[in-house]
């Protein structure tokens, strides 16, 4: 009886186990199946059109396509679909071989490509140092031949997201296996492509849509989809080997940690717009989602796909940005561009793209959002068209010409039609890719791991470490430690501070590790990329950032420590002021434990000299190095130590690429220094001498003295003011090569920076660095840092001509356009306007909030700000260059703040003032003043300037930047800081009046300063009757009015515009007569 039992329950196992067997064999069978007819699929729709030479492939796919034009984004989307397809066929045992023919074949496309853009190497070297649309990879090759179709300047080849497409792709290929790159020529070419992409975000280009602005006129604009993509490439490819796991040391890709953070902080920081001329754009589609990811804030993410959603969806797909006139029946196919006004026409008929919703279904699928996923595939479905090769995405959906009255009365009214490509005309090839690759994630035949094996799609912390050798992203943990290391130049330096209880190292004390400067580090990365074959020269000489100098380096088997730029030995004087080192050491610190992003601690090494020690900031000084050695710098969390202890935990960066350097002595490393006694304390330390200044000399009395007399004087004074005033007259008239006392006169204006810098005379300082032309470290990101956001700087002397930065400039080109506006009226202001440049980018950098309402940054204007609240407070006239340069930032960031923090005791007239000179405007001004120009056919004039109402409105939308900028163009005619002010709260004043009353209109231009005036004459007429006070053309007893108070400017201002509204043709509209409420 147990012998049966135990047989059937023997038999009954057998049979589940038999059951099993049948069901995962019969699952093996469909998959086997389905994937087959995928590659029926992908042979019929994609594969028969590669061609056989470079494996490229065309735009459209059809037989009766004789267009020889690859474009390289859509190649890459047709190898991505091949190589998915491989990746599927990875989980078949017995896949008759089409895992290898699939994934050749994606190998065989990405080459191609490579072979096309190798070609063109020199233009890569150029771009390196000229970021010129010139000198940009092209986009467009011949399919047979590679060679490029259209010349440099016929074609919008400038697209950052297409090489950084690229980079990301080939990543993924190289970590599933596939073996992409095959020479250190290619490697050498991979690493410049790197330094191609690591300047977007200062990079203007055309787009994804090849077309820059949407006003299709030629011109190129900053995209976030460029940069998105950029930041996304640069984080794939860093320390990844393009020879894969058999790679050596030399087939490494190097990333400067820096530029990712700039393209990385700038990215977020333009979302969820697209550029200054679009609110939003389908492109941030692939850039937020797959293939990108560029972006894991999921708030930030999820603001930025429902913005695109929310703007630019229909009923057939998505929009690619509001009025884009491509491809509608308004559109002129013999033009290129677009006249003014044109993109009006394209309003409410612009061409819908179903290739969209795959980008978010296939983003719901990784992301495990099925009913995400089943709507999108359900809204995609009824889109599709039958063929005889089968289901087909169309490239686009359009309004027929005879619908487009109706669709433009009410849209989403009618019916669209389905572009040619993608039905009757061909295969829309870059829209098929996806499609079959969003089918292959939905079927369960591909993982989302499969499709992205360096899972992008994951933050950077949850990604799989794949080596320890080379540093890696990873987010920011919440406890970060910063590593602090103190390097004394000399050992009685080391022996002073320790009497102070500051432990420090020396260098011969940290041997064999050594101390390098940032220039010697740059000078190493130079070697990187290097190859004379291909005409390329390695990495740009520039400047690494504090992220890079924190890094613990190994290289020609030494051990090598960076300190910051701010430590390096500047000849521009900021680091003179030790109050601004130690305020930038803070900074440095607060950077550092938000931007941090590698794995391993960072290392920050701060290089005391003797010279910091000297003068009255000594125990200002202290204080920080206390504050190190607490732990806790303004609630950072620091360790201070030991070098040798710090190196277990540090980023170490193995820079391999030096392993053929012929010479590894060519680096300098920071050397102690030698001297004879030692400090006991600080009354050891040789103190400066004091100076007498010589009586008061007038510049214009000196002037008409004759050179040698000059000379003679200057051999007799003391005083650095008289110093510095005779040599510049020297310098003026005899040019700086003249001699006198066996010294040039350059040479004598270098001596006295360094000398009146030790004495804390600041004005000398900046009158003689001006005279030597010097420029400071970082100028152009600081000018970068201030555009991205959204925002325009001018530089220029209070009350002349400025001129607008609105777009990244090279240092040099910077420096020429300040010290030719500054130069004929206070040449000290050009020195004084890189400082205020410098601290507004790292203010805006950190504390954006302070720059609200303010759109265009006026540099002299802010320099007026700062003397007015100065005097204001000294109760008498204030010379701003002779104040520190810390005491400039911080009176900056007081002139941000006050009229907040002080609001309640500043008069009126303060608050203008001071709002007027910083071009601060309310909330929502723009958009009001929109709404004016709307019910003003003559346009606004203000200052003589006029904005005209077309094509204003035509061209542009209500909340698109590129209006806003153009408002304050009109705005910055007016030299009062005070009137300016008065002219906003005019603008806010007629805003709300036909608001309120919307049967009126101007009939002609509206004047505003006609307006301002007739004011301020109504209001001395009455204060004539009520105080008897005599008619004046000051009108600061006006500025100096509250705005809404009985008597107040407001409703004087809008009294004259009602007699402006009602002195002309009144259009009435409504049964209602208007009112003033």
């Amino acid at each position: 009886m147990n012998n049966l039992r135990t047989r059937l329950r023997l038999d009954n196992r057998l049979g589940l186990k038999r059951v099993a067997m049948e069901e995962a064999e019969s699952n093996h069978d469909q998959m086997v199946k389905k994937l087959d007819d995928y590659y029926t699929m992908m042979k019929r729709q994609i594969l028969q059109y590669q061609s056989c030479p470079l494996g490229l492939f065309p735009t459209i796919g059809s037989k009766d396509n004789h267009s020889r034009e690859a474009n390289v984004r859509d190649s890459i989307y047709c190898a991505v679909a091949a190589w998915s397809l491989s990746q599927a066929y990875r989980r078949i045992d017995d896949d008759q071989g089409k895992t290898h023919e699939l994934g050749q074949i994606a190998v065989k496309c990405m080459r191609g490509i490579l072979f096309c853009w190798i070609r063109q190497a020199d233009k890569v070297e150029k771009f390196k140092s000229n970021q010129n649309p010139v000198f940009a990879l092209h986009s467009v090759f011949d399919i047979i031949t590679g060679d490029p179709i259209y010349a440099d300047d016929d074609y919008e080849h400038l697209q950052i997201d297409a090489v950084a497409l690229y980079l990301i792709f080939l990543v993924q290929m190289i970590s599933s296996g596939c073996q992409l790159i095959f020479t250190t020529d290619e490697v050498n070419f991979v690493q410049n492509m790197v330094f191609y992409v690591e300047r977007a975000y200062r990079t203007p280009d055309y787009g994804m849509w090849e077309r820059g602005s949407k006003y299709n006129n030629g011109s190129t604009e900053i995209h976030a989809s460029s940069i998105g993509m950029a930041k996304a490439a640069l984080e794939a490819v860093n320390g990844n080997n393009v020879y894969g796991e058999q790679g050596a040391a030399w087939s490494v890709i190097y990333v400067d940690i820096d530029a990712h953070n700039r393209n990385r902080t700038i990215f977020e920081t333009i979302l969820p717009r697209e550029s200054n001329s679009k609110n939003t754009d389908a492109s941030l589609l692939p850039t937020v989602c797959w293939p990108a990811f560029a972006i894991h804030e999921e708030p930030v993410k999820r603001n930025t796909v429902n913005k695109v959603i929310r703007k630019l969806n229909g009923k057939y797909g998505i929009k690619r940005f509001f009025r884009d006139g491509y491809k509608t029946e308004l559109e002129d196919k013999n033009r290129k561009y677009y006249r003014p006004a044109e993109i009006k026409n394209f309003d409410g008929i612009e061409s819908e793209w179903p290739i969209f919703y795959l980008f978010i279904m296939i983003d719901c699928i990784f992301h495990g959002d099925k009913e995400g996923a089943e709507k999108y595939q359900k809204l995609l479905k009824p889109l599709l068209v039958e063929s005889p090769d089968g289901l087909l995405i169309p490239r686009y959906y359009y309004v027929p010409a005879d619908k487009i009255d109706l669709e433009k009365s009410k849209p989403g009214s009618q019916k669209r039609l389905a572009s040619p490509e993608g039905s009757t005309g061909g295969i829309f090839m870059w829209g098929q890719a996806v499609y079959l690759i969003s089918q292959l994630l939905t079927d369960g035949l591909l993982n989302v791991n499969e499709l992205d094996p360096i899972r992008r799609y994951l933050p950077a912390l949850e990604r799989p470490k794949f080596s320890a050798r080379y540093s890696k992203f990873q987010g920011t943990p919440p406890d970060l430690i910063i590593q602090i290391v103190l390097i004394a130049e000399s050992t009685r330096l080391q022996q002073l501070l320790a009497t102070y209880g500051i432990q420090t190292q020396t260098p011969h004390q940290i041997e064999p590790i050594q101390i390098w400067s940032p220039k010697e580090l740059t000078k190493a990365y130079e070697y990187l990329g290097i190859n004379k074959k291909l005409g390329l020269t390695g990495r740009p000489s520039r400047p690494f950032g504090v992220l890079s100098t924190s890094k613990i380096y190994r290289a020609c088997s030494k051990t090598i420590l960076c300190y910051p730029l701010l430590f390096e030995l500047s000849d521009f004087y900021l680091a003179q002021d030790i109050s601004l080192v130690m305020d930038d050491c803070k900074n440095d610190l607060a950077f550092l434990s938000t931007r941090w992003k590698l794995s391993g601690r960072p290392t920050w090494c701060m290089v005391i000299r003797e010279n910091s020690i000297r003068g009255h900031n000594f125990g200002e000084f202290l204080d920080l190095l206390s504050q190190f050695k607490k732990g806790n710098v303004d609630g950072i969390r620091v360790s201070l130590g030991r070098l040798q202890s710090f190196i277990s935990s540090a980023c170490i960066e193995h820079l391999d690429f030096l392993h053929t350097l012929i010479d590894p002595g060519i680096f300098t490393k920071f050397e102690e220094k030698t001297v004879g006694s030692n400090f006991k304390s600080l009354t050891d330390i040789p103190s400066l001498m004091d100076i007498v200044e010589d009586g008061h000399v007038n510049k214009k009395d000196l002037v008409p003295r004759s050179t040698y007399d000059l000379c003679q004087m200057l051999k007799a004074v003391s005083g650095l003011t008289i110093q510095s005033q005779i040599l510049e007259i020297l310098y003026e008239r005899e040019g700086p090569l003249y001699r006198t006392e066996g010294q040039t006169v350059e040479e004598r204006l270098e001596r006295l920076v360094q000398k009146a810098g030790a004495h804390k005379h600041w004005s000398v300082v900046r009158l003689c660095s001006a005279l030597l032309g010097k420029l400071v470290d970082s100028l152009a990101p600081s000018v970068t840092s201030v555009l991205v956001r959204g925002k325009q700087i001018t530089v220029g002397v209070f009350g002349h001509e400025e001129e607008v930065l609105d777009k990244p400039i090279g240092p040099n080109e910077i420096k020429t356009i300040i010290y030719g506006k500054c130069l004929p009226y206070d040449i000290r202001q050009a020195v004084l306007q890189q400082e205020l440049i410098l601290c507004l980018g790292k203010i805006i950098a950190t504390s954006s909030e302070l720059f609200d309402g303010i759109l265009k940054i006026r540099i002299g204007w802010f320099v007026r700000a700062i003397e007015v609240e100065m005097e204001q407070d000294k109760g008498s006239s204030f010379d701003i260059h002779a104040i520190s340069p810390h005491q400039v930032k911080e009176m900056m960031i007081t002139v941000l703040t006050r009229n907040t923090s002080e609001a309640d005791i500043r008069t009126p007239f303060q608050k203008r003032q001071l709002d007027g000179a910083l071009n601060r405007v309310p909330k929502d001004f723009y958009d009001r003043v929109w709404e004016i120009l709307e019910r003003t056919p003559g346009g606004i004039k203000v200052a003589g300037y006029l904005l005209p109402q077309q094509p204003t409105l035509s061209d542009m939308t209500m909340y698109e930047l590129n209006f806003s900028l153009l408002v304050e163009q009109m705005l910055s005619k007016i030299v009062d800081p005070s009137y300016r002010q008065i002219m906003v709260e005019a603008f806010m004043v007629v805003s709300i009046i036909l608001e309120r009353n919307p049967e009126l209109m101007f009939q002609q231009a509206v004047n505003m300063d006609k307006i301002i005036q007739e004011a301020y004459d109504e209001f001395q007429r009455d204060l004539n009757k009520s105080e008897g006070r005599e008619k004046q053309d000051d009108m600061r007893c006006f500025f100096n009015t509250a705005p809404n108070v009985k008597h107040g400017t407001t409703g004087y201002i809008g009294k004259a515009v009602m007699r402006t509204l009602l002195d002309g043709d009144l259009r009435v509209t409504m049964e209602d007569m208007c009112c003033v409420s």
